[in-house]
């Protein structure tokens, strides 16, 4: 019979507490998993944007960038990463991982592809302290949405919101041609995906707990790894029309 009186049980049958060596040990494993597990989303966020930082360079200064330019190809290469995004996102049921994997470097090259005309508009120096600058700021928001306590869930679904705003408004400036509202987009773009960074790095950490152990944990990681890379991209396209020196 259990002694239920006991304030020590040792037991490990019914009725009896789990040993608080026991918690803290499945608590450490839990830990190192996670730790792996985003460490994996970061690395490949990170090749994957030198990836594309490599490719911008080398399309630029070999003239690739202006022989695309007036033809039909220049609107392939601007919307291809777009549909990667689209497919890697729809379909990551479908598709293995090592598809997935292979998806994201080819939305890197294509990514880095498009970035190329940055090269053509705006000076070097500037584009590189753009980079660090953002680089240092996606920093500082990630780890503030990996180590705060307070629920982010609620200012996801609002900069969400915020996003489809500042679309919409982009495609509106394309007629409209307004200096002052493209100012304002790039100035509330920034403050979004600002916002998006701490939000997807909490989501991502919380994630891990469902996908731990499964057969989407790989998945989960290239996934991870193109929503961050998507926040950083985006941050530096629109601090750069604030922080790049135009040629």
């Amino acid at each position: 019979m259990a002694n239920w009186n006991d304030p020590r049980p040792t037991g490990t049958g019914f009725g009896a507490s789990p040993s608080l060596s026991g918690i803290q040990a499945r608590g450490e494993v839990f830990d190192a998993g996670l730790r792996r597990h985003m460490l994996s989303i970061y690395n490949y966020m990170a090749s994957g944007v030198m990836l594309s930082g490599v490719v911008a360079l080398l399309s630029a200064s070999t003239g690739l960038t202006v022989s695309l330019l007036g033809t039909p190809l220049i609107w392939l290469v601007m919307l291809s990463p777009l549909a990667f995004v689209m497919f890697m996102s729809f379909g990551a049921n479908k598709f293995s991982t090592t598809a997935l994997q292979g998806m994201f470097w080819g939305f890197a090259v294509a990514m880095g592809l498009s970035l190329s005309t940055i090269f053509l508009v705006y000076t070097g120096a500037s584009i590189a302290t753009t980079f660090f600058a953002t680089a240092g700021a996606f920093a500082g928001l990630s780890l503030y949405g990996y180590t705060t306590k307070k629920d982010l869930s609620g200012m996801g679904s609002f900069l969400i919101m915020g996003l489809f705003g500042i679309i919409i408004a982009s495609l509106l400036n394309i007629f409209l041609k307004s200096s002052g509202l493209g100012w304002a987009i790039s100035f509330l773009g920034v403050l979004i995906f600002a916002g998006l960074t701490a939000y997807d790095t909490q989501k991502l950490k919380e994630q891990y707990a469902y996908v731990a152990g499964t057969d989407f944990a790989g998945k989960a990681v290239v996934l991870g790894a193109l929503s961050l890379y998507l926040d950083f991209i985006n941050m530096f396209q629109f601090l750069l029309q604030f922080m790049g020196d135009r040629r």
